[in-house]
């Protein structure tokens, strides 16, 4: 991977960890499926010596977003954890633990994103699309904005999901999210080829 200051590209994977993906309250099984996309990605980032991100939800037991949704990625659980067929790759990568819902909260992450001067592109990938997927994509197209910084953000329709639930339509608030993101001026794409 090139040096932080010479990355042009990034590609964010948020939340694949398995309190959204295999074990919990907000855990969906289908969420599995993204997972061989995510890691052509991951292979396409590494092989131009680009940029990987890991985001992983991380809770205490008192957190208050428990509030409004069911306890879950509690630190120092498995739930916390990158999934299994993604966790060789967090070893040389960037990774973050977020207490929110938004990435753009987590610890360093927007003063990582600030020192990489030569970023154009930010890849963002995982679940789940219409909450943590979403705040990521709009408030960092906004931060860019705020700032004149002339970074694309791009989201591979195929390698984000979220869950299904009684009161949570996955289908319905997918293709919600996807909406109010475009609108926001995030680009949509079904596939992420790479290549300069």
């Amino acid at each position: 991977m090139k040096r932080k200051e010479e990355l042009e590209k990034l590609l964010v994977v948020v939340d694949m960890v398995n309190g959204f993906v295999k074990e919990g309250n907000m855990a969906d099984q289908k969420i599995q499926s993204i997972i061989p996309e995510i890691k052509k990605l991951i292979d396409t980032l590494k092989n131009e010596e680009e940029g990987i991100v890991f985001i992983k939800d991380t809770h205490k037991k008192e957190c208050r977003e428990f509030k409004r949704y069911p306890e879950h990625c509690v630190e120092g659980t498995k739930e916390a954890e990158v999934v299994d067929e993604l966790k060789e790759y967090e070893q040389e990568s960037y990774s973050y633990q977020k207490n929110s819902t938004s990435t753009l909260f987590a610890k360093n992450f927007l003063s990582d994103i600030d020192a990489m001067k030569s970023l154009r592109e930010i890849i963002i990938t995982g679940c789940c699309t219409d909450i943590c997927v979403m705040n990521l994509a709009i408030p960092l197209q906004n931060y860019f904005d705020e700032h004149d910084r002339d970074v694309d953000i791009v989201v591979p329709t195929n390698a984000v999901a979220t869950y299904d639930a009684p009161w949570h339509d996955a289908e319905t608030y997918q293709k919600e999210a996807l909406q109010f993101m475009n609108q926001a001026g995030i680009q949509l794409v079904k596939t992420y080829k790479g290549g300069k």
